[in-house]
């Protein structure tokens, strides 16, 4: 027997009055099980919600520019019983069904639209949803540290901001009870010196100035500025490039960098660490994911590319083109900006000598790159011209001193002067 359910939007934690920016189906349509139905902005990507089982589109009730919430009439699907029924039940939070017709009490959907992340000997121990899993994330949280006052020990956002206070007002009380006192920024009516205009930030910038700021308030930054010999690099990248443009593949200098910090995290395997929440030790990882700045009319966001030692540069090439299409066209989900280990701020296309990038916690460092230039270099007895690129630093100290940065920096450069050092 066919019946008719209504899909509703589901929790998606505190975000509320979310665009839609595309609709994948039309009414008359056949949808497969976590078949996307429509796109989502919200928080710094795109996220997909899809169909809690097989049917055919009766309606649509949004359009491209509506806001939703949690509870909003999505569409309405016509399925039969026994396709219904079929439907595993996930754990993961469920898009809502609200049902038209009588089905069978088996019936009940769950279809996860944000992927959750973690180590497979954790995922038991942790019940949260999605949003909080995302929110954790975005505060350098552990989790598993965290109590769940929720049904079944669920975790909730009140548990982890109210861990975040316990573990501030514990870090306060070792330190003699002093913390960071901030003045109030002035309140300046500037409308009263000449005409202003208003514009709201973005969504993006919005959220990203809260990071950067809880990110350079908390870590202490030190930036440490090297350069390096690319001259033998882009002439062998020129060529490189001059082979793979009819693949529609271009060769950029990120592509090697991706690949000379990779080595040099494996020389100094602090840099590929973070701290745990208690700040007494390392978390060392064993994989290599590398967080890309990339510039889009938004704001600045930060795709990973994934096990970057496991790739050569054409494909590290191939893989920079599309995420950073993605990332201008808002097409990144949340989970193609998770993971990083450490990442890469780019400027050299655009000038600049040199800079002081913020980490990205829970990173210990990120490396900055300014527009590389022609300098006049002592070498073999005589002066000659070299392309030499500017690097820039920034790592936390408490993980990283002045001598290991300044060993990371040199072989860094030793690395970019002589290309042949990456199949090593």
């Amino acid at each position: 027997m066919a019946e008719i359910k209504q899909v509703l939007m589901p929790d998606i934690g505190d975000s509320k009055d979310v665009p839609v920016i595309e609709i994948m189906v039309k009414a008359g349509d056949t949808v497969k099980t976590e078949q996307p139905l429509l796109t989502l902005e919200t928080d710094k990507a795109t996220m997909d919600v899809p169909a809690p089982f097989d049917g055919v589109v009766k309606n649509v009730s949004v359009k491209v520019g509506d806001k939703v919430s949690e509870g909003t009439l999505i569409l309405s699907i016509e399925t039969s019983a026994t396709e219904t029924s079929a439907v595993a039940i996930s754990t993961t939070p469920p898009v809502s069904v609200q049902e038209t017709a009588n089905p069978p009490p088996a019936s009940s959907v769950a279809v996860p639209i944000t992927p959750t992340h973690l180590p497979n000997n954790l995922t038991s121990k942790v019940h949260a949803s999605p949003s909080i899993r995302h929110f954790a994330r975005e505060l350098g949280i552990d989790l598993t540290q965290v109590k769940g006052s929720g049904v079944n020990g669920r975790i909730t956002k009140n548990d982890v901001q109210s861990f975040v206070k316990t573990v501030l007002a514990q870090s306060q009380s070792g330190a003699g009870g002093g913390g960071l006192q901030i003045s109030a920024m002035p309140v300046v009516d500037f409308s009263k010196f000449g005409a202003i205009e208003t514009k709201p930030l973005s969504r993006i910038k919005k959220l990203s100035g809260a990071n950067l700021h809880r990110n350079w308030v908390s870590i202490p930054h030190i930036t440490q500025h090297d350069e390096a010999d690319i001259t033998e690099m882009e002439t062998f990248r020129k060529e490189l490039g001059e082979e793979y443009t009819k693949q529609g593949i271009k060769i950029t200098p990120l592509a090697f960098l991706l690949k000379a910090v990779v080595t040099a995290m494996q020389q100094y395997p602090d840099f590929n660490s973070s701290l745990d929440t208690s700040g007494e030790n390392l978390v060392l990882k064993k994989y290599f994911h590398i967080g890309v700045a990339v510039d889009t009319p938004d704001g600045l966001m930060v795709p990973v590319l994934r096990d970057v030692d496991q790739k050569g540069i054409v494909q590290l090439a191939k893989e920079l083109g599309e995420i950073s299409t993605k990332a201008r066209e808002k097409k990144l989900t949340a989970t193609a900006m998770q993971g990083g280990c450490f990442t890469i701020s780019s400027l050299g296309g655009i000038g600049g000598t040199a800079f002081t990038p913020i980490i990205n916690a829970p990173e210990v460092a990120i490396l900055g790159v300014s527009k590389a230039s022609i300098k006049p270099v002592f070498k073999e007895s005589e002066f000659v011209p070299r392309l030499m690129l500017p690097l820039s630093l920034s790592y936390d100290h408490r993980v990283i001193d002045g001598a290991e940065a300044v060993r990371f920096t040199s072989y860094l450069s030793k690395v970019l002067s002589d290309v042949r050092r990456l199949v090593l």
